[in-house]
């Protein structure tokens, strides 16, 4: 597994790198958003850790660009701002999970190495799904309505396949939380709400309906 650590705190960072390497894992460096964007876009790594707080460009713009390159990597940000806010942000722009700090070398190893397990178990899907003029391209992190194509952060396309993978099937919120942010991730129920807000106001509201108390269901507007 290939790892890319982006940190400006030189001795925090040598020392994660340090413990990575001892598992098992080949790692790259980078001090600054700029070169931590370049080594990301540039790089087939199965896991970027990405600190929000960088020189020259922060992590919430390498993250969102990194996410615009169709890059299929997953990111693990790190924060020493501890808010659900801050979270949030982070996992709207496209994180897969996120640690505070600060951080124990053993701690980040632990995280990295269950965010992995978990994307390597994921079940198999298939690469497609189009309802009525609704497509939804696994493999290019792409959606299409009604012939126009746009790109969504990670997070936000990974909840709109699921649901469009069970049409008129109920999800629960806890399932939801699972399968896209992982059961590592305590954000608040308020992440899903606000994620298909987002959904609704891209590409309709007659797609989602609410169950009230339990979760969300995606209609099939095509039957």
């Amino acid at each position: 597994m290939r790892v890319l650590l982006v940190e400006d705190n030189a001795p925090l960072r040598e020392a994660l790198a340090k413990r990575l390497r001892s598992d098992g894992f080949a790692v790259d460096e980078a001090g600054d958003g700029k070169e931590g964007l370049w080594l990301a876009v540039e790089n087939p790594y199965s896991l970027v850790v990405l600190d929000l707080t960088l020189p020259g460009i922060d992590g919430i713009e390498v993250l969102q660009r990194i996410r615009q390159s169709k890059r299929n990597v997953s990111v693990l940000i790190t924060t020493a701002r501890d808010s659900i806010t801050e979270r949030i942000v982070g996992l709207d722009a496209g994180a897969d999970d996120y640690l505070t700090k600060p951080i124990k070398p053993k701690i980040i190893v632990s995280k990295v190495k269950a965010l992995l397990r978990r994307l390597k178990n994921e079940e198999p899907t298939q690469e497609k799904i189009q309802i009525g003029k609704l497509i939804i391209d696994r493999e290019q992190y792409e959606v299409t309505h009604m012939g126009k194509p746009f790109s969504m952060p990670r997070k936000e396309f990974e909840l709109l396949y699921l649901l469009a993978s069970k049409p008129d099937k109920v999800i629960k919120r806890e399932k939801i939380m699972e399968i896209v942010w992982g059961s590592e991730v305590v954000v608040g129920d308020r992440t899903i709400d606000v994620h298909i807000r987002k959904l609704r106001e891209k590409i309709g509201d007659k797609y989602f309906k609410t169950v009230k108390g339990v979760g969300y269901k995606f209609i099939n507007s095509s039957k």
